[in-house]
């Protein structure tokens, strides 16, 4: 599977950490940058580019991810959600880095270079890329709202429920 990663420098040491370590688990890393360290640089240069890099990807057929990283992550995943069709996930344990592709089918995942070991990010990263979409209808039904609103603008309806109607 390829891997696209992008960073800023808050998460320069963790993603250079993860480039060796995806490459000894076997997958193809591709680096977007940053290269070298530099303390004003803007994460969205970077995290826009491997978000860009896994929506074409997978466009193509390919079995691609992404990881974006920052000092908290928050930035990062906000700037890859910008990307049609990405679905990145800030994740932060062990079970939101499941979740994120259990349930939302994320294809990249954002975790905060200062907010966790190098061990515990990059646990969490290998749980998120070893981890499987279920695929149930829920999930589906869920993801196919979001990627219709991304295309068209137009909201999902109301359901009966919140129209004070009953089901």
């Amino acid at each position: 599977m390829r891997v696209h990663l992008g960073s800023d420098h808050a998460g320069l040491e963790l993603k250079e950490h993860l480039l060796n370590w995806l490459a000894d688990a076997g997958f193809e890393a591709v680096d977007h940058g940053p290269f070298v360290y530099d303390a004003v640089d803007d994460y969205p240069v970077f995290c826009l580019r491997a978000a860009e890099a896994v929506a074409a990807d997978q466009q193509d057929g390919e079995h691609a991810l992404g990881i974006v990283i920052g000092g908290s992550g928050n930035g990062e995943q906000i700037a890859a959600n910008k990307v049609k069709g990405v679905r990145a996930a800030l994740v932060w344990s062990e079970e939101t880095a499941v979740l994120a592709r259990e349930h939302n089918d994320a294809n990249v995942v954002s975790v905060g270079g200062r907010m966790h070991t190098l061990a515990e990010m990059t646990r969490f990263v290998g749980i998120f890329l070893r981890t499987d979409f279920t695929g149930e209808a829920r999930h589906v039904r869920r993801i196919g709202m979001l990627a219709d609103y991304e295309s068209t603008g137009d909201l999902p309806p109301l359901p009966d429920s919140a129209l004070g109607h009953d089901a």
